[in-house]
């Protein structure tokens, strides 16, 4: 028996092959299309995933600003932040943070699913969120896929 075909193959950061996505949000469930991005930046949809390393993609976000929340969450829910002083808890809806910063209801849904240590923040950095269609990462040959 060949016990070469046994060997447990771990990714590192030479053996990583990444690459560029993109996706288009407009008109996806903020959530659902925030849940895809992360697997994405983690590598779990590649056959060599490897928890502790930074195997998975780069990804661009366009159409950011036409993302959309189900029900009542545009105006009932609340995001919540803390300015470090006494009183200083501040709230506000996804409707104002849409209007004020398109990006970042894409921003702050995609790293609050990504694991909260080191890699976490590393694989952060590999999110690039656009408002509208325009971006720079033409030179990178970005490949379109389709998030359901």
């Amino acid at each position: 028996m060949d016990t070469l075909s046994y060997k447990t193959v771990s990714a590192n950061k030479a053996t990583v092959q990444k690459e560029w996505v993109i996706v288009d949000a407009q008109g996806k469930i903020l959530g659902r299309l925030a849940s895809q991005i992360a697997r994405i930046l983690r590598g779990k949809h590649k056959p060599y995933f490897t928890p502790h390393v930074d195997c998975g993609d780069n990804v661009i976000v366009i159409n950011a600003s036409k993302v959309i929340l189900t029900g009542d969450k545009m105006t009932k829910k609340q995001y919540v932040r803390y300015t470090g002083y006494p009183g200083g808890q501040r709230f506000s809806t996804p409707l104002e943070i849409l209007a004020k910063h398109p990006t970042r209801l894409v921003e702050m849904a995609v790293k609050r699913m990504l694991p909260k240590n080191r890699l976490g923040r590393s694989l952060f950095r590999n999110l690039r969120v656009y408002a509208g269609t325009e971006h720079p990462h033409q030179a990178q040959q970005p490949k379109e896929i389709k998030i359901l």
